[in-house]
């Protein structure tokens, strides 16, 4: 667990037991980051900062949605980013806030095991090293939440990017036709389709909860609610880009499937023509074939005769079926 007491002088690392005076002194913001969940971190949520139960529960286990809970004097929110796995899998990273009016609570997690640790911390580490650095300087905890969730979005618009230019190259194969195993291939197509309906999902939802917030009377200082808007508006974005990208990858599936279908289905007329041709003769020399060809000698008027019918037959055939467009 760390603490940190951001100032104007710049960020100062604290220890645990100095939270009850940072909490009651009257300069400075108290960020409490947690990476991990612990005991520690439960008796500080419950006992420090009056954390209702269900929400301490919230933060020890893994939700599955995001949400928010106004508590008087703070809020409590949930949210997921998107984090690309093996497979086409998509993990949903779990940040949890408590937000006050002098104090901000990062929770992290719980994450799945395959998800390094680092990827669930990398956006408070670089918003702490933005305001080390001196180039973000806020004035309110919400200051810093924002921070943080406009870092996440970034991440979540590169996603929405990196599956874009997976969207590209495979539309490319299509239109050039060198998609090679059909399987494998529609395969991948649906693997980016799943990974661009995942990122539209969580930011749609997001963005459902902060309008949540925004209808929710004095949850949000009057100074700090454009930033609420502006998160609003920025989950909006990722949905809409991610769901347009879905639909176009989509129409691209759609374009492959006809072409494909339409192929087997050209197959299947040619086989059913070769097939109506060879029949008659199959027919024919099944019932004549024994009485025109014997082991003693062959009667060749009648077996020239049956073949030129065969023939005649199957040259009929042929043209009625070219004549239908079939081949």
């Amino acid at each position: 667990m760390d603490v940190y007491l951001i100032t104007d002088d710049g960020v100062r690392d604290c220890a645990v037991d100095e939270l009850p005076e940072l909490l009651t002194g009257r300069h400075g913001i108290v960020w409490v980051d947690i990476p991990q969940w612990s005991a520690e971190a439960a008796d500080v949520l419950t006992t420090t900062f009056g954390l209702h139960p269900l929400a301490v529960h919230d933060c020890e286990v893994r939700n599955r949605l995001p949400k928010l809970h106004a508590y008087p004097g703070s809020l409590f929110l949930v949210l997921h980013a998107p984090e690309r796995g093996a497979g086409g899998h998509v993990h949903h990273v779990e940040l949890d806030r408590l937000i006050g009016p002098r104090y901000l609570v990062t929770v992290h997690g719980p994450v799945n095991p395959a998800v390094p640790i680092e990827v669930a911390l990398r956006d408070t580490h670089e918003v702490l090293e933005r305001i080390r650095a001196g180039r973000l300087r806020p004035r309110t905890s919400f200051d810093i939440s924002h921070a943080i969730v406009s870092t996440l979005t970034r991440r979540m618009e590169k996603f929405v990017e990196d599956l874009t230019s997976d969207v590209w190259e495979l539309e490319g194969r299509v239109t050039d036709g060198a998609y090679g195993n059909p399987e494998h291939f529609l395969d991948e197509m649906f693997r980016t389709r799943h990974g661009l309906l995942a990122v539209r999902t969580i930011a749609a939802q997001t963005a459902e909860i902060y309008r949540r917030l925004a209808g929710l009377p004095r949850a949000v200082p009057e100074e700090s609610r454009h930033l609420v808007t502006d998160l609003i508006d920025q989950f909006d974005r990722i949905a809409g880009l991610a769901g347009e990208e879905k639909d176009y990858l989509q129409g691209v599936i759609e374009f492959y499937r006809t072409r494909t279908e339409t192929k087997m289905t050209i197959a299947a007329e040619r086989l059913a023509v070769i097939a109506v041709v060879t029949l008659p003769i199959t027919a024919l020399a099944s019932v004549l074939g024994m009485n025109l060809i014997v082991n003693d000698r062959t009667t060749v008027v009648p077996l020239t005769v049956a073949l030129a019918v065969m023939l005649a037959m199957s040259g009929s055939l042929l043209w009625w079926a070219k004549r239908q467009g079939w081949w």
